[in-house]
């Protein structure tokens, strides 16, 4: 049966999941989204049923499949239903001739509204894409990953994207109480209150998922309220249905990388409380330990360097030790190590390396002086100069003055001590050095 056929809506069972009965019936309902707020773009088209390709992209429990719903009752083109996970392309070739024949004998345009969009792999993509291209179908999307990652270019040049952000605390407060006053639908028939203590254990519980919140109110009111008698739901009860909060995390889209990209940047800026909070995000979020611990050595290497060498080394044993006693132990040696290095003096010197490698591939020809060239290897190294006229430091009370670069790159200085005690040290040394 089409999950977006009208007679099945209006002839729900009672028995129905508390968050499937209260999806927004008409746009008015939809709680949030700056996507589908009066007078946006999305919110005209769908009020004058002259829609355009496009995808929603956001996180679960944000109204994506409501909105489209919403689109199947109040459009005059057949709406259909595909779901990614189960369809092929073949499904997508049938529906794709359906809509020809429907447009061509009765005028009818067709809306194909595929869930879970970004499960269709590159092959799928392709064949909806000549489809979309001439207007046989009219493509709505609904994902939770971000589709300029999961959907090919060309289908993306198609169709325009629409962000649904998690609801707030005000927001999902808006949807509990709908639900507890609704009497047709929700909760409304029953003498049920809610404090506001309660209503935010429930945010920070779901992270802004709605369905989520519906689905712990539902669950806390079947199992403790008891009939003809008033109900007041209290942090008590919340505790007793509840399990750990769950966290959005994906271990390959953007909220891995992004997360990443805040925990180096917290150790970068010194900041220890928000390197340890994005740690603790991560691991919580199911993040390898591995990964991050790698993160930790390119961070130590290129952020702090010589300003603290003992920062690589401590990056580098935490990684040994992550990969020795695995999780959950291992939280304790990488929190060490974060608070180490966001508290250590920072210097990016060894980005030298950089300017060195640009030298390299900038020079036309590159010759090792003969004076430093191995002589150990070729025999005829002294026929060559190999050798000839090298000066050993150590003869020399450990420096002597000579050349080492290649001619085109003498003078060249590549390493530029940082403003930290130590690097000061360093460049006095150099500065020293007689020549």
């Amino acid at each position: 049966m089409d999950l977006f056929d009208i007679g099945q809506q209006e002839n729900i069972h009672k028995n129905a999941p508390l968050a499937y009965r209260m999806r927004p019936r008409h746009l008015e309902e939809v709680v949030g989204q700056k996507a589908i707020a009066p007078g946006s773009v999305l919110r005209k088209a769908i009020e004058k049923d002259q829609l355009h390709s496009f995808v929603l992209f956001g996180p679960p429990g944000t109204g994506k499949t409501s909105i489209a719903r919403i689109i199947a009752q109040t459009s005059n083109s057949h709406f259909q239903f595909l779901p990614a996970v189960t369809s092929g392309v073949s499904d997508i070739k049938k529906s794709a001739a359906e809509a020809s024949d429907r447009l061509k004998f009765y005028r009818q345009r067709t809306i194909l509204f595929v869930d879970e969009i970004h499960r269709f792999n590159k092959n799928q993509q392709d064949v909806l894409l000549p489809f979309v291209e001439d207007g046989t179908l009219l493509l709505i999307g609904a994902t939770t990953e971000n589709p300029l990652y999961e959907l090919n270019n060309a289908l993306l040049s198609r169709m325009k994207i629409y962000f649904l952000e998690a609801l707030n605390q005000q927001e999902l407060s808006e949807v509990i109480s709908n639900a507890l006053q609704d009497k047709e639908r929700g909760l409304g028939e029953f003498d049920i209150k809610i404090d506001d203590e309660s209503l935010a254990l429930i945010a920070m519980n779901c992270k802004g998922d709605a369905r989520m919140a519906l689905n712990i109110l539902e669950t806390v009111v079947n199992s403790f309220y008891e009939p003809d008698s008033r109900f007041l739901i209290k942090i008590e009860l919340l505790q007793k249905v509840m399990t750990r909060p769950l966290l959005r995390y994906d271990r390959s889209g953007d909220v891995h990388y992004d997360s990443i990209s805040a925990f180096i940047k917290s150790i970068r800026g010194s900041d220890p409380d928000a390197a340890l909070f994005w740690l603790a995000y991560m691991l919580e979020g199911g993040e390898d330990p591995k990964f991050i611990a790698r993160r930790l050595i390119v961070h130590a290497a290129e952020d702090i360097g010589l300003a603290d060498p003992q920062a690589l080394m401590l990056a580098t044993a935490t990684a040994q030790a992550v990969q020795f006693v695995g999780m959950p132990e291992a939280r304790i040696p990488l929190a060490e190590a974060v608070i180490y290095l966001a508290a250590a003096p920072k210097s990016n010197s060894s980005l030298a390396i950089d300017a060195a490698i640009a030298a390299v591939r900038q020079s036309h020809s590159i010759k090792v002086p003969p004076h430093i060239a191995d002589t150990s290897h070729s025999k005829a190294a002294s026929v060559l100069g190999k050798g000839n006229d090298y000066k050993y430091p150590h003869n020399y009370g450990g420096y002597v003055d000579q050349k080492y670069l290649p001619d085109n790159l003498l003078g060249q200085h590549f390493y530029k001590p940082g403003k930290n005690e130590n690097e000061m040290r360093i460049k006095k040394f150099l500065d020293n050095l007689p020549g």
